[in-house]
């Protein structure tokens, strides 16, 4: 395994250029938005997570649980208005994965991520994967009825005051029943697609030549499963990269001598290996563009919206209940390596119904 900074990028880039046919698979989670000013969930300080405790809410997670969603849509409603597209700008790392589409040498990128901003670079909807789904389309939670992004955004953007009596939150208009973004919830099933698209890419890996691929892991603590997994089963012809912070999940526990480690800002990353492929003009101008755009709105403004919300008395079943216990199916958002046994034990689970 080769750990490093400037180096390591340089031999993801020499291996692309010495590989003119190589294309690229990206796994990302949130550490590629955070410098977007949108935070990651699980910092001790400053995660998502973290705030949310402090509110009026049952527990942290309540806000994206598809059980407290049904009696309390308010909390989520709050959230989703400062969160949704367009209140917020890609990263360099976001416009890095959009040249990798455009001079052709993208395969796919697999995001945990539901803010969009892959499509907000310009990245095509082809390319991209969002195992935790997304804002881009929504669904009614009860006949699954679904609907285009406007639906719901034209709720969430009412001048009505979200605690009067007016307010109307959406709805289906076949049964009647609550209609929300196409974002995992604690206790919704994965997409299909995600499962689907990367059986095929594992097969495209599987059948192409070791120097045509590279996968390269970025922002990311690989501590939800199935995501966690993805990179135990790349075929080990393919050289795997890592740019992150730190050192995580199979690169920790199972490193390969092929591995190419790059612990440091994501972006500054992005910026290097830019220059070194030849983009960095290109990089500069999308930049530029981006920063034409209006401001994003700060995180600590949505928590004091969140404070002075009338939300309904948690049911008791709901009081503190331990995260974990509530997690159905499917896990949107990052959790503690302290699970990470409740973790392995969903990836087993998972798996079994793939196989089914």
């Amino acid at each position: 395994m080769t750990k490093g900074n400037t180096d390591v990028i340089r031999k993801i880039s020499s291996h692309l250029k010495a590989n003119p046919k190589a294309k690229v698979i990206l796994l990302v989670g949130a550490g590629i938005s955070t410098s977007c000013g949108i935070p990651d969930f699980r910092s001790p300080k400053t995660g998502l997570y973290h705030n949310l405790s402090k509110l009026n809410l049952p527990f942290a997670e309540a806000v994206f649980d598809i059980e407290f969603f049904e009696d309390n849509p308010k909390p989520f409603y709050l959230l989703a208005k400062e969160l949704y597209p367009g209140n917020f700008k890609p990263s360099k790392f976001h416009y890095l994965m959009r040249l990798f589409q455009d001079e052709g040498r993208l395969q796919r990128i697999y995001t945990q991520n539901i803010d969009t901003l892959e499509r907000e670079a310009g990245t095509k909807e082809e390319y991209v994967i969002e195992a935790h789904g997304s804002f881009a389309s929504n669904h009614c939670i009860d006949c699954d009825k679904q609907f285009p992004m406007e639906y719901f955004k034209t709720k969430i953007e009412s001048s009505l005051d979200i605690n009067s009596k007016k307010f109307e939150f959406a709805k289906c208009d076949k049964c009647g029943g609550l209609v929300k973004p196409n974002i995992v919830f604690f206790g919704e099933d994965l997409p299909v697609k995600f499962f689907e698209t990367w059986d095929n890419d594992l097969k495209w890996m599987g059948s192409a030549k070791g120097s045509d691929t590279l996968v390269i892991v970025a922002g990311t603590s690989l501590a939800v499963y199935p995501f966690a997994s993805l990179p135990t089963e790349i075929p080990k012809k393919v050289t795997r990269s890592l740019v992150n912070l730190e050192t995580v999940g199979d690169f920790k526990t199972n490193p390969r001598n092929s591995d190419l480690v790059y612990c440091g800002d994501i972006d500054e990353a992005a910026t290097i290996l830019a220059t070194e492929l030849g983009w960095e003009n290109k990089l500069d101008k999308f930049i530029e563009e981006g920063e034409e755009e209006g401001e994003h709105v700060e995180i600590a403004d949505v928590l004091d919206d969140l404070k002075n919300l009338k939300i309904k008395a948690p049911l008791k079943e709901q009081t503190k209940i331990p995260s974990k216990e509530k997690l159905g199916k499917a896990s949107p958002l990052e959790k503690d390596d302290i699970e990470s046994l409740v973790d392995l034990t969903k990836s087993l689970q998972i798996e079994e119904q793939k196989k089914e």
